[in-house]
């Protein structure tokens, strides 16, 4: 069993990295992914990408942090790749699985799964760029408007040299729409010989095993399910059925807002706070309770007030 925190554009930031692999249960986590066009970035772009690089590319309690590239310029990923290794990211992941309009309008993200070469010449060029005992890995969806390239996409990554591949079990049309299709993660598997790793609506630890029990593999990406749950992984590990505790939620929430009121400017700080409580209401009455508290609340004091003192 492998568990990775998903790399979530815009949501799943340093911040909540810190508290979410604090929780224990994540063996790496992959952030956020920085788009390669056709040039190499200074290191301070690297260092404002993944700030962990700073602390040896690890979380605060450790775990190890990836930096994830989005682009299908083989020589411009290839070298920015090598850079982000030699400033400390433990690894590479190649992201193919961006549903975003804006990068699959410019041939990046999801837009490659059309084309099973480009990713093969990506891999191809990252993989040569790199040490050999640096771990390469990518992150795809089922296709892009169906699953018919699904396996050839699989194939060319592997053929590329990756030693790892997470699969989001839905195509670039299915978005984040319910149901994940662990079943053709089976598929993948079958066809592939490296390690399989399952991506989407892992929610609980049942949510885990059923997945297990489709895709036969027991290495999952959590994404939005951490982020709702943010003791999930370590619970998957401990077998674990029992809800995240409110008490738990209440308390990161608060490490969460009183670490980025210090850093962020006071409407971005005040955005990012009702992000994620925004989250954590889809499955906790207590922080839908909150959340209807604070939701038009726009000032910091006031919301320090208001969080500090919630009681459930």
């Amino acid at each position: 069993m492998r568990i990775v925190l998903a790399p979530m554009e815009g949501l799943a930031d340093v911040h909540l990295r810190r508290l979410l692999t604090a929780q224990g249960g994540f063996d790496w986590v992959v952030c956020e992914f920085l788009r390669v066009v056709d040039r190499v970035y200074p290191r301070r772009v690297f260092f404002t990408a993944c700030p962990e690089l700073e602390n040896g590319g690890r979380t605060a309690c450790g775990t190890p942090v990836r930096m994830q590239l989005l682009g299908s310029d083989a020589s411009a990923m290839a070298a920015n790749a090598w850079l982000a290794v030699e400033l400390g990211s433990h690894g590479i992941d190649i992201n193919f699985g961006c549903p975003s309009k804006t990068v699959n309008r410019r041939n990046g993200g999801a837009s490659m799964l059309k084309d099973p070469e480009s990713l093969y010449r990506v891999i191809d060029s990252v993989r040569r760029a790199v040490p050999k005992d640096v771990t390469v890995s990518a992150k795809m969806r089922l296709g892009y408007d169906d699953t018919t390239l699904m396996l050839e996409n699989a194939h060319a990554i592997e053929a590329g040299g990756a030693d790892e591949l997470t699969v989001h079990a839905r195509t670039r049309q299915q978005g984040y729409a319910p149901p994940a299709h662990w079943h053709e993660l089976a598929n993948i598997r079958q066809a592939i010989s490296i390690p399989l790793i399952a991506n989407g609506d892992i929610w609980t630890v049942a949510d885990y095993h059923a997945c297990v029990a489709l895709s036969g593999t027991p290495d999952v990406m959590l994404g939005r399910g951490a982020v709702r749950c943010p003791d999930l992984a370590h619970r998957i590990r401990q077998r674990e059925l029992a809800e995240t505790q409110w008490q738990l939620v209440h308390k990161l929430l608060l490490d969460f807002w009183f670490d980025i009121r210090t850093v962020m400017p006071e409407k971005d700080s005040v955005g990012r706070l009702k992000q994620w409580l925004n989250h954590l209401r889809k499955v906790h009455p207590d922080a839908e309770a909150l959340w209807q508290t604070i939701r038009t609340e726009k000032q910091s004091r006031e919301l320090d007030r208001l969080i500090t003192q919630y009681q459930h």
